[in-house]
């Protein structure tokens, strides 16, 4: 019997990593779109020959150097379609495995993109992580990691947390820890209620 394929998706600050990882605490697996294009990106993955063609000064010490990368897709429109073209089919390619090697009655799949890219038609249900635009704000720019500005440039990039909450099939606040995990645990017993029934 194939596994129970949840989706998990959510805009940047929104907590889905620390969600994520409060399934894997539950033993349910996880299968995460930007890990599995970093293991591509890597040297010796399957996706550094086809970014050296499209790109090649993208690659350094035989693996994509994703900075060089983001530059050429700011700098050319027809970039990003190109590269999609390669990342998509080995992306799939890669859920595709894990799905296969996986015996658990759940599973989750953390993709980003999820309602964007119409992902959700292959799942049995999604689940929404969300938090409200303050906390948001602020767990991004506590990061460090970016400017305000290249923040709002991300969220202008991402389809509004109003309409993924209208789309999504399960919703968590992740105000604090403790509560996105009973939350995680609820909605873990409902799916296996559901299905059993």
């Amino acid at each position: 019997m194939r596994p129970f394929r949840l989706g998990l998706t959510g805009s940047i600050g929104m907590g889905k990593s620390t969600t994520a990882a409060l399934f894997a605490e539950e033993g349910v697996p996880v299968w995460d779109a930007d890990a599995a294009v970093h293991r591509l990106y890597s040297s010796g993955g399957a996706l550094v020959a086809p970014v050296a063609a499209l790109c090649p000064e993208a690659i350094r010490d035989g693996a994509v150097h994703r900075p060089i990368l983001r530059d050429w897709i700011a700098a050319d429109p027809a970039a990003l379609p190109r590269l999609e073209a390669l990342v998509h089919p080995a992306v799939a390619e890669d859920r595709a495995a894990f799905l296969a090697g996986s015996a658990a009655d759940v599973v989750l799949l953390d993709i980003p993109l999820l309602f964007e890219k119409a992902y959700e038609t292959d799942m049995d249900a999604t689940l929404l992580v969300t938090a409200p635009p303050a906390l948001q704000r602020a767990r991004v720019l506590l990061r460090g990691t970016m400017t305000e500005a290249q923040f709002e440039a991300i969220l202008a990039r991402q389809m509004p947390d109003s309409e993924k909450r209208a789309r999504a099939t399960h919703i968590i606040e992740t105000l604090g820890l403790e509560a996105a995990r009973a939350s995680v645990r609820a909605l873990l017993a409902y799916i296996r209620e559901t299905a059993d029934a």
